[in-house]
């Protein structure tokens, strides 16, 4: 099976899709895998030039927020970074450590073949299993209880100037519009709504067999709303 060519890796720390002790927000199984599936949605939707997951500095991270939870980006491809970013205050803050996610696409980009759902699972799950070194903290404190999530079966929509194009530049870049089914596999933290002010998440996971290591750190400014 051409499942790493067909199969895209966006790395957030590296995903560990799961729940944390203390600053974790409750969420059941099913809660969390419509999550995974919308913070793909989110992450695809957005055109290159704007997207937060190749964002330097941090100052993209507001692009595609809305609702009551906001999503945070990895680094697109792994290595180390750090971003300053703000974020309103009554917003859970959701992101993965590390993720991988497979959607379907026959005769795009890398290969003529159509895979069933059971083996775009199978494929990613090969690569989330040998994900190690995880490590969240928040304020110097670690967050401890993280529990792999996987997805949903979902549906995503890429833009004419996509993040996949640089991967599929040898045929021309990934094509806009709508491709499904999409599948994603990995660990994730949800967090609770924080305190107004200053804070810093950092996130570490490493992928020996790729030869991945991810390295994220967010320096967050919670920001009053009003209400009323």
């Amino acid at each position: 099976m051409n499942n790493l060519k067909k199969s895209w890796l966006t790395i957030a720390g590296i995903c560990l899709g799961f729940m944390l002790s203390a600053q974790a927000a409750p969420a059941d199984d099913s809660a969390l895998r419509d999550l995974t599936a919308e913070w793909w949605q989110w992450a695809f939707s957005i055109p290159t030039s704007e997207n937060p997951m190749l964002d330097a500095t941090g100052e993209k991270c507001v692009v595609g927020q809305r609702g009551s939870t906001w999503f945070l980006a990895g680094t697109y491809g792994g290595g180390a970074i750090t971003r300053t970013c703000s974020v309103p205050a009554g917003t859970r803050i959701f992101f993965p450590v590390a993720n991988y996610s497979f959607f379907d696409s026959p005769g795009v980009c890398q290969g003529p073949e159509s895979f069933s759902v059971a083996e775009m699972r199978a494929a990613i799950a090969d690569f989330i299993d040998g994900v190690t070194g995880i490590s969240v903290e928040l304020d110097g404190a670690p967050v401890r209880r993280v529990r792999r999530v996987r997805s949903r079966v979902f549906e995503i929509a890429l833009p004419e100037v996509n993040v996949l194009d640089a991967p599929c530049a040898a045929d021309g870049g990934m094509p806009a519009g709508i491709y499904s089914p999409t599948v994603d596999d990995g660990y994730y933290v949800l967090l609770d709504s924080l305190a107004v002010g200053e804070h810093t998440l950092r996130f570490h996971a490493e992928q020996a067999d790729a030869g991945f290591v991810i390295d994220t750190t967010y320096h967050l400014t919670v920001v009053p709303v009003a209400r009323r």
